[in-house]
């Protein structure tokens, strides 16, 4: 003869089994920060794209630690104080890792959120050297930093532009400031002085009064620390008072709206530092085949923050855990991780041990499109 169960026993069966099945369903929530609107919603779209497709491609494989990862996405306008909203958002929604922010002033205001909250943060394309010079445990990035970017920079204009004349313009932000002073550290070094220092607003629509200053100036060259919508204005302006000098610039004017804002006859000539192109790494072929299925070229620094989730996923899942103390003790251990973007391997500080950087130009091709090619 069957027991019967009482009704109180169903339910608190009942309800150990929702438990149990809640918790087996978990979803382990991240973050992608970085200007989804905005004059640089360009890049913050590149960042939305490398983490989503990350995402997708971790969860198809089981997810983190046998959980799947929920992405959240924030919206920091390239401004610092949106920055830290967006990281108390993060922070307030149980996100375990942020990839991003896109701007060093941004990444750094925002860090500290992370840091007090628990999170770990990676970002894709802050170059400024203080992001991980103030002993934060939290803080990673999957570029290389602007003492390194700069020496490349400027050791490139001293020996390709001996004997002629060099301004240096700057927009204002921690990176465009921090970037144009390496480099002009790096053409000192190299016996080089800029015959203009000067440092401009960003975001200005008129470059007129900057442009007479460079032409009074009789710069050979212009050597620009911002982002590729001031960029293209200025090389348009120049070009219009005719001031042929060619412009150069860091990973912020990397970008294919750059020749659409400068002229495709005033972007000819430009010149910028960046990583080695990604998307010619063989270990990042499947990955590239599955953006441009969707019609998203891969470019700039979608790889560079797929590459962030990849790093914190594979660190986590070795410390079999999210805290970010441990994730960040495993990250920091010195062992290469393989991303898209190549093996990255971290220092004490947070920054990766191999960062690379080349000079590109822009030139027309035969097919008579704009595209950059890396200088030999």
């Amino acid at each position: 003869m069957s027991k019967k169960t009482s009704p109180s026993t169903l339910v608190w069966a009942s309800l150990a089994l929702a438990l149990g099945s809640s918790t087996a369903l978990a979803d382990v929530k991240i973050g992608v920060a970085g200007p989804m609107t905005g004059a640089l919603a360009v890049y913050g779209q590149q960042l939305k794209n490398g983490a989503e497709q990350a995402v997708a491609d971790l969860n198809a494989k089981g997810g983190v630690n046998g959980e799947q990862l929920k992405l959240f996405v924030g919206d920091d306008q390239a401004d610092p104080k949106q920055g830290v909203s967006v990281a108390n958002k993060m922070a307030g929604d149980g996100a375990k890792f942020v990839a991003g922010h896109l701007n060093s002033g941004v990444s750094i205001a925002a860090s500290d959120v992370y840091a007090e909250n628990g999170i770990i943060e990676i970002s894709p394309s802050t170059t400024n050297p203080s992001y991980t010079e103030r002993g934060l445990k939290n803080v990673f990035r999957t570029c290389g930093r602007d003492d390194q970017q700069g020496a490349v920079a400027g050791a490139y204009l001293a020996k390709a532009f001996a004997g002629k004349k060099v301004a240096i313009i700057n927009d204002k932000t921690t990176y465009g400031r921090g970037l144009a002073e390496e480099t002009r550290k790096a053409m000192a070094a190299g016996g080089m002085k800029d015959v203009l220092f000067e440092a401009v607003n960003g975001g200005d629509k008129d470059y007129g009064a900057l442009v007479s200053k460079i032409k009074a100036a009789q710069a050979d060259v212009v050597y620009f620390g911002g982002t590729h919508a001031d960029a293209g204005l200025i090389i348009r302006q120049m070009r219009d008072q005719g001031v042929m000098a060619p412009l150069m610039g860091g990973d912020g004017i990397n970008s294919s709206e750059l020749a659409a804002i400068a002229g495709t006859d005033g972007i000819e000539g430009t010149l910028m530092t960046f990583s080695p192109d990604p998307r010619k790494n063989s270990a990042a072929a499947e990955v590239v085949a599955r953006f441009r299925a969707k019609q998203i070229e891969p470019e700039t620094f979608t790889l560079y923050t797929y590459a962030a989730v990849e790093v914190w996923a594979a660190a986590a899942a070795e410390a079999k855990s999210t805290d970010a103390a441990k994730v960040s003790a495993v990250i920091r251990a010195g062992k290469p991780f393989k991303t898209v973007v190549g093996d990255l391997t971290y220092d004490a500080k947070g920054d990766i041990t191999t960062p690379a950087y080349v000079v590109y130009r822009w030139a027309k091709g035969a097919d008579g499109k704009i595209d950059y090619a890396e200088v030999k």
